[in-house]
């Protein structure tokens, strides 16, 4: 699963472009690749989706982008996994909780489950790379994780971005990118 390279532009209706201060005239879009590079460091991620009767779900998990999709796990009896089985409609939030500095990411997407071993082998591998004695170590968090995915009693998805946007402050200078795949 791979998500074409984005087109990125800035929104100046919701970036300091449209109140002038020091150095809000340089804000620009913020390079996919940056995105990219804080979504591959990002250690929680909020899931939200949407419920049967409409009201919204919204949990923390762990997650890893690898291949030009965020992949992320759960137990098949879980709300999330309950929702996304009806509705695969999907969004992955991560950032910084400060005003004054960070880019807080959306990635809006489709979940799809994903079942190929050579492919959950992959995933499992990218966990376990970035996540470490979390996952690895039996006194870790999450040991076991990499196995129940191998086994099913884990179930994995992978959402490709349709659309992300990036949220940006820089000492009071905030930018509000777009990007479109």
């Amino acid at each position: 699963m791979t998500a074409s390279q984005p087109v990125g532009e800035l929104d100046a209706r919701y970036s300091s472009a449209t109140n002038p201060r020091p150095g809000a005239e340089a804000v620009t879009a913020v390079e996919w690749a940056e995105a990219r590079r804080r979504l591959e460091a990002a250690e929680i991620f909020w899931l939200s989706t949407v419920r049967p009767g409409g009201r919204l779900h919204v949990t923390p998990l762990i997650g890893a982008w690898y291949n030009g999709a965020l992949y992320f796990s759960t137990g098949p009896g879980e709300q999330k996994a309950k929702n996304l089985a009806q509705d695969p409609h999907c969004a992955l939030t991560t950032g910084q909780n400060s005003l004054a500095e960070g880019l807080d990411l959306i990635v809006e997407g489709v979940a799809e489950r994903v079942t190929d071993p050579a492919v959950l082998e992959e995933v499992i591998a990218a966990h376990e790379a970035k996540y470490g004695d979390r996952m690895t170590s039996p006194e870790g968090t999450f040991f076991g994780m990499g196995e129940g995915m191998r086994t099913g009693s884990v179930v994995v998805f992978a959402v490709a971005p349709h659309t992300a946007y990036g949220f940006g402050r820089d000492e009071g200078v905030f930018s509000h990118t777009r990007w479109t795949f």
